[in-house]
């Protein structure tokens, strides 16, 4: 099978209780809470949201939203990425998440919704590991390249090895894995924050990734797929730069998913590099980001299951 790197429809989580989590915090960096007040922070956050959904279809990219259910409250369901994956085979992987806040947002009533509208061969279910304390967190913790069958991570609490193994021993891609650092020196806590791979190219903060053997291999690998190499710094990968998705309208139009605040902290040479393959979206979504600690990337699920 020809796999494809990009898809025309997205899994969005419309956010019931949006708010800052001090569990998911520890491992966090980017997490800050605003001045403001609960309910004031939820209303952001749904407006953003709205906005973004509105905006990719306004583009021609088609949408599923699912709401949030109110109880039990899940600060962070607007990030659904990190608790499913949906392939091009028919094959749903949920995976185990490192916090137990986090694995109440695994959700069966829409995999049985999901498989009313596509041909859904298996559901792979990882979260047993969570047991044993071995976590992998979706598309947060693994950035594929699906025409070349690789997985990129970056190795975290929230990233362990040998789950990432077992998983690309089961979907036969190839896992490259290596370490990568914050401008605090924690660990990056999703590969999806400092890189995104794109059809033609890869955006990712080279410099996070300090040992010298650990980023040529990267670079290789990114290299001999023939993508180009776009490099953000970490001031960049901070504001949220690396935290991108490459989706396709309708009509076949390749667009770039991001923040309004990864816009802005693009160059414009950046910019100008990556308007050669596709048109850049950004989206405001300040509240989400700042009191989430994540950017309109985690808020995707990419959804590559055949249509029945």
């Amino acid at each position: 099978m020809n796999l494809q790197q990009t898809t025309n429809t997205i899994l969005l989580i419309r956010p019931a209780n949006f708010q800052f989590n001090a569990e998911t915090a520890v491992s966090n960096e980017y997490q800050n809470q605003l001045d403001l007040s609960r309910d004031e922070v939820k209303k952001r956050a749904v407006a953003e949201f709205d906005a973004m959904v509105q905006g990719l279809q306004g583009k021609g990219v088609n949408v599923l939203v699912y709401d949030d259910t109110a109880d039990p409250i899940k600060a962070d369901a607007v990030f659904p990425n990190n608790w499913i994956s949906l392939h091009q085979n028919g094959n749903i992987i949920t995976y185990p998440m490192c916090t137990p806040s986090r694995r109440i947002e695994r959700r069966l009533d829409i995999i049985e919704d999901l498989k009313k509208q596509f041909d859904v061969n298996a559901v792979i279910d990882l979260s047993v590991h969570e047991n044993r304390d071995q976590f992998l967190e979706g598309t947060g913790s693994i950035v594929f390249d699906h025409p070349n069958r690789i997985a990129y991570a970056c190795l975290s609490p929230r990233t362990h090895q040998n789950i990432l193994n077992q998983l690309c021993e089961l979907i036969d891609y190839k896992a490259v894995v290596f370490n990568s650092y914050g401008s605090t020196g924690q660990a990056v806590y999703h590969t999806n924050v400092m890189m995104c791979v794109g059809q033609k190219f890869v955006v990712i903060c080279l410099e996070s990734i300090t040992d010298a053997a650990e980023r040529q291999m990267v670079k290789d690998s990114i290299k001999a797929t023939g993508h180009e190499i776009i490099d953000i710094t970490q001031e960049q990968m901070n504001d949220y730069a690396g935290n991108m998705l490459e989706v396709r309208s309708n009509e076949g139009k390749n667009l770039l998913a991001m923040s309004q605040s990864a816009y802005d902290a693009l160059t414009e040479t950046q910019r100008s590099q990556l308007e050669q393959y596709c048109e850049l979206i950004p989206f405001d979504i300040t509240t989400i980001e700042t009191e989430g600690g994540g950017s309109v990337r985690c808020m995707m699920a990419e959804v590559h299951l055949p249509k029945k």
